[in-house]
């Protein structure tokens, strides 16, 4: 789709669309709004500013459509099938590696209370799992800073999908 299409677009067809970018509806209504966009770099400006300005409520719901790590993607949408190849390292851990990401994963929700979302596209199973265990090490104001850039590059990266670039 080219942001000459997306701009042409009804509401809540752009909304729908951005959904699959990132799950907030708070973001894909204000970025939706913001249209018309000269390209996709203004789009990306305001997508990152949306993100930013995103009230915690409004990031869980954008989390709570993340699987964990590790974990496959349900359905045959746009959205299942990107996370599936950005997890796809987490798919090839080996047994000790995948039952460790297990581990992390339920620890990380029990202390911070939702998934755990990383950048995962071009990470080894290994990577994740180390980023996790760090990441367990901060506290929440701290931890809220950083899923929000995680999820911002997740969202960019999908934006970009989106746009077929």
């Amino acid at each position: 789709m080219s942001p000459a299409e997306f701009n042409a677009l009804p509401a809540p067809d752009a909304e729908r669309e951005l959904l699959t970018c990132n799950a907030s509806s708070a973001w894909a209504r204000a970025v939706a709004a913001g249209r018309p966009y000269a390209d996709l770099g203004k789009l990306r400006e305001v997508a990152t500013g949306a993100v930013a300005a995103l009230t915690w409520p409004d990031v869980r719901q954008a989390l709570d459509a993340h699987p964990r790590i590790g974990e496959r993607a349900a359905g045959e949408g746009r959205e299942a099938a990107w996370s599936r190849r950005e997890q796809s390292g987490a798919a090839s851990a080996d047994e000790r590696t995948a039952a460790a990401l297990v581990e992390a994963n339920r620890a990380y929700e029990d202390r911070f209370g939702h998934v755990f979302l990383v950048f995962a596209s071009g990470k080894t199973a290994e990577q994740m799992l180390a980023a996790a265990r760090q990441r367990l090490a901060n506290d929440e104001p701290a931890e809220r800073d950083v899923v929000r850039r995680e999820l911002t590059a997740i969202t960019l990266l999908r934006l970009d999908r989106l746009f077929g670039t």
